[in-house]
């Protein structure tokens, strides 16, 4: 998988995607995202080396089948707060 760590002022978002979704646009008849490697594109790591980075993350945005299979294993999302789009999960968590 990638991650890529924004850092802004008010904190780090953590993107995270599977590698064979990296650069394509995903679209069915409400949604639509493209998977930029400008946001998406960082290093490639296995899950045992991004879950403690997510684990600690207040804001993040995961797309691809592992990538969300990750995030739903360290219970940082549930099962309904994941969004199918062209049959690709996509979940975001954002702390106040």
């Amino acid at each position: 998988m990638y991650i890529k760590i924004h850092k802004a002022p008010a904190g780090e978002v953590i993107a995270v995607c599977d590698e064979n979704i990296l650069g394509k646009t995903l679209e069915d008849k409400k949604k639509h995202i493209k998977v930029s490697e400008h946001f998406y594109k960082g290093e490639i790591k296995d899950a045992a080396a991004i879950a403690p980075i997510l684990e600690t993350a207040t804001n993040i945005n995961l797309i691809g089948k592992e990538a969300v299979a990750l995030g739903l294993k360290l219970g940082i999302i549930a099962e309904e707060n994941v969004m199918v789009i062209a049959g690709v999960p996509h979940a975001q968590v954002y702390a106040p």
